[in-house]
């Protein structure tokens, strides 16, 4: 069995391009929701139990939505990024999975 690794690729990208691009997309959507006020969203370098998210060496960017949280994690490099809402700690987490973050960013209203 072949390791996987950030190079580990599906044919089209790597695990780390899919990264990077989720953390740019990530950047720019909670910008733009912050920027015109649409949903709280804010970053913190600890949880909301006050504990530092994960070993310290990362934080955590979270936004409401009408039916309920998304967030990420991402490394500590990447903070100065998203130019949003900082807080010494973040929301509590309701429990959101990844299922629970596509589901609730489909159910965004999208006007065109």
């Amino acid at each position: 069995m072949n390791k996987i690794t950030g190079e580990t690729s599906d044919g089209y990208h790597t695990f780390n391009e899919l990264y990077a691009i989720r953390l740019a997309y990530n950047v720019a959507l909670f910008h733009e929701w912050y920027q015109q006020g649409i949903y709280s969203v804010h970053k913190s370098k600890k949880h909301g139990d006050g504990e530092p998210c994960f070993d310290g060496t990362y934080f955590v960017v979270m936004a409401t939505l009408p039916s309920g949280q998304i967030s990420n994690h991402y490394k500590l490099k990447y903070w100065n990024l998203f130019q949003i809402e900082e807080r010494e700690q973040a929301d509590v987490w309701d429990g959101h999975s990844a299922e629970d973050t596509i589901d609730r960013l489909h159910d965004l209203p999208i006007e065109l």
